[in-house]
């Protein structure tokens, strides 16, 4: 397969549509985003990589860290974790305060910001410091020491928060939320604003893809078992309420966050990575969407 030459052409097809979507301007330091940058990035298992675009420039991951820091509380805790955040699809909003009202405080599963906010408690409960604990972990698997988090987003993150805290407040009625909430609040807003460019993020998540080992030497993060785990909660739960979407029309397990970047997973060949500022209605890249969808048609490379 010729991955590079199957890159900039679906590239400059994308391109050449009209845009659709906006940033997501209720984050302050994201409105100021150009709207127009794009960047792929792909990395196979066999350590190949290719690259269009703008897949150097580093953005927030914003949601996609969910992923990573709910895959350092499995390798830590194992399944006791589900007791506190379930597995499902949620058909609701990202932030919705109503499911968990129904549910008694257990978020439906761990990439909506209620979840992730357990798993931040569970990580807080574990560590002295967990903000380093977990930059520590994530600059291990992208084999990148120069990782961090962006002050100016996390200070943006917590001005518009009000909806975030009152989630975790909400949660912790339930006695779900053990920690200070102001505390979980503040690790939460340092994970949204991890920054990284596609191509770092293709190499990051690529022991996804790899039966839970890194390809660089072997380590394992994941046993096979818990990594078919969490690509099955990408698949059903990775974008939002537009999750069975994503899955009718791409294929892949994936997460995206609002800072408009994607990630998705095949399973033994590759990562990749899309970033588009612009969103769609329901918060996902849209131009990233469009370039996965007929990324998996042209090179038949969906799971199913």
């Amino acid at each position: 397969m010729d991955y590079q030459k199957v890159l900039e052409t679906i590239y400059q097809t994308i391109q050449q549509q009209q845009p659709t979507g906006t940033v997501a301007a209720y984050i302050p330091e994201l409105a100021k985003v150009n709207p127009d940058q794009f960047g792929v990035h792909l990395t196979t298992i066999q350590q190949e990589e290719y690259g269009v675009g703008d897949f150097q420039k580093r953005f927030s991951i914003q949601s996609i860290s969910k992923v990573l820091s709910l895959c350092l509380a499995y390798q830590l805790h194992g399944t006791e974790i589900w007791n506190r955040v379930g597995v499902e699809p949620s058909g609701t909003p990202f932030n919705s305060l109503v499911q968990l009202e129904y549910d008694l405080g257990i978020p439906r599963n761990p990439f909506m910001n209620g979840g992730a906010l357990v798993i931040c408690d569970i990580l807080l409960s574990t560590f002295p410091d967990a903000k380093n604990a977990v930059l520590d972990f994530i600059r291990d698997l992208a084999d990148n020491p120069n990782l961090n988090y962006a002050p100016a987003i996390v200070a943006s993150e917590r001005s518009t928060g009000n909806r975030n805290q009152a989630l975790c407040h909400f949660i912790k009625s339930f006695n779900n939320i053990h920690n200070n909430p102001e505390d979980v609040l503040d690790l939460y807003f340092h994970l949204c604003s991890i920054e990284m460019s596609c191509e770092e993020l293709s190499r990051t998540f690529l022991f996804f893809a790899n039966n839970g080992c890194k390809v660089t030497d072997g380590k394992e993060i994941l046993n096979p078992s818990r990594t078919k785990r969490l690509n099955a909660l990408m698949l059903t739960c990775g974008f939002y309420d537009e999750s069975g979407d994503f899955a009718f029309k791409v294929g892949l397990p994936g997460k995206s966050g609002v800072g408009g970047g994607i990630i998705a997973i095949h399973p033994e060949k590759y990562s990749i990575a899309v970033w588009s500022p612009r969103l769609n209605t329901k918060g996902n890249s849209q131009w990233g969407m469009d370039f996965l969808e007929l990324f998996t048609t042209r090179t038949a490379s969906s799971i199913f």
